[in-house]
This record gives structure tokens, sequence and C-alpha cells, in this order.
């Protein structure tokens, strides 16, 4: 009678202890789905964003150019063009050892300037005088690494200051007011998987980084070459964008609590623009 008891209660003692492992073995459990979940609303980068060019702001800045006597200077440029032929011919720039530039002009209201990169013409851009030499309107066509489809934008500028005497009515200086961007050039996806962060866009622009501070490669693109990336905020992050190891621009992207905008402040730091760009999710 004894030992049956002791076995009884030696039973009931291991169903308690198996009882109390199930349990914590639940909590666990649920304790790692409330993770998971956190893990998600600590992404809000996540998903497509079409970038709103109405509501974004550009830098006060100027953009100052000449075409005089057949000879281009652009003193905003970075590096500075000065005395650049403008017959058409492609000549080297300062510091770019695969770059060149060619300009002409095409009319009295017309310039035509065209980037190439090892022989290969990535940028062209065509800027008109228009409303009696007061506005300035660009045409900028782009070619990418791997996509034979040119990207064609559109910005309007308005003058800063007086016409340049015996120049081209282009020539001055000029302060955007206007960006017009193709569907297919406004949008941008993200992905926050795990510790890879990845930027996709429909033209053929991406890479995939860790927020380690670390560079790595983008493709796709002939202006940057290498991303690295840094966490900010629970909703904010940086980017960093170098070309040759050289400091291009530094992107700061934080998104509205509600999750339903994208604000990039970008500054260049060759130039010293600083351009708050918004996006709506898609």
């Amino acid at each position: 009678m004894f030992a049956s008891r002791i076995g009884y209660e030696s039973g009931i003692t291991k169903l308690k202890s198996l009882s109390r492992r199930l349990t914590i073995a639940t909590c666990l459990v649920c304790a790692f789905r409330m993770c998971a979940c956190s893990h998600v609303a600590q992404s809000p980068f996540t998903g497509t964003w079409k970038t709103s060019p109405d509501q974004s702001e550009f830098s006060p800045l100027p953009f100052t150019f000449s075409l005089s006597n057949g000879r281009y200077d652009c003193t905003s440029c970075v590096p500075k063009v000065l005395q650049i032929k403008a017959d058409g011919s492609e000549q080297p720039l300062p510091g770019l050892l695969h770059y060149k530039i060619a300009v002409n002009e095409i009319d009295s209201h017309t310039v035509r300037i065209i980037n190439t990169r090892d022989g290969k013409g990535f940028s062209e851009e065509v800027c008109t005088a228009v409303n009696a030499a007061h506005t300035l309107h660009c045409k900028t066509t782009n070619h990418l690494p791997e996509d034979d489809k040119p990207l064609v934008g559109e910005t309007e500028w308005e003058r800063i200051g007086e016409t340049i005497p015996n120049a081209n009515a282009a020539s001055g200086s000029w302060r955007m007011q206007k960006w017009i961007l193709p569907a297919d050039q406004s949008l941008k996806t993200f992905n926050w998987n795990g510790s890879d962060f990845t930027a996709s866009s429909p033209v053929g622009v991406r890479w995939t980084a860790k927020f380690d501070g670390k560079d790595y490669p983008v493709k796709g693109s002939y202006a940057i070459d290498s991303v690295s990336l840094r966490r900010t905020g629970d909703r904010a992050i940086e980017a960093t964008y170098k070309l040759g190891g050289h400091l291009i621009r530094v992107d700061k992207m934080t998104v509205s609590p509600d999750g339903k905008t994208l604000t990039t402040v970008s500054e260049s730091e060759q130039t010293g623009r600083v351009n708050t760009v918004l996006a709506i999710r898609q």
C-alpha cells in the first residue's frame, strides 16, 4: 500500500514536471512569434515607393555655366569645366580618367552636352533658353550600363541675375523649379530580409548591403559603384554612395510614423547641394 502510494505520487510529480516543460515550450514559441512579428514591424522600408517630384524640394544653389566665343565654362560643375571647346569634340575632364565631355552650340539659345565613359556615351543634356531667356528647359537622356533603353527626364530652371552679354542665351545662373520624371524612373523597391537590405528599380539599378558600414557593389549605374549602410533609428537609415572610392552623396531616408511616405534628404558631397525627395508607398 505504501509502495503504491509512492508510485502514485511519483506519477503525479512527473505529470506536473511535464506540464511545466510544455508551458515553458509554449511560452518560448509565443515569444519567438512575437519577436518575428516585431522584426517585421521594425522594417518599414520594405515595399515599393513612387517618387513625387511635385512634393519634393530642390537645392537653392544655382547651376552656373556660360558659352561664348566658342568656349564652354561650368563653374558649378564638379570638377569645374573651364574653356572647353564647344565644337562637339570629346575632351577630357580634369581628375576623371575614364570620362570625357563634348559640348556643342546648337543655336543662339540651345546647348548640347554629352558625357562619355571609355568612349561610350551615357548622358546627353540639351538645354534651351525660353520665355525671353528667363526660363531654361533641359531634356536629359541617360544610358545605363546594362540596359539599352534610354532614360529621359526633363527639368525647368529659373534665371538668377542678368543674362551674360555676347553669350549663348542659355548661359547664366539657374535655379531648379520643376522636375518631370517618367513613371518607370519614379519607382524603387526596398526589401529588408534579415541582415540584408536590398534596393532595386525598374531601370536596372540595384544593390544589396548590410548595416555594417562596409562598401557593397552597386550594379547598373555609371554615377555610383558602391554603397554603405548605417541604421540611425527605428524608421531611419543612412546610405553613403561612392564612385571609384570617392564620396558622391549621402542619402538620409526616413519613413513616416504611418508608414505611407518616405523622405530622402540627399546631400552631394561634391557640390554641397541638398535635395529633399518625397516618395509615396505603393
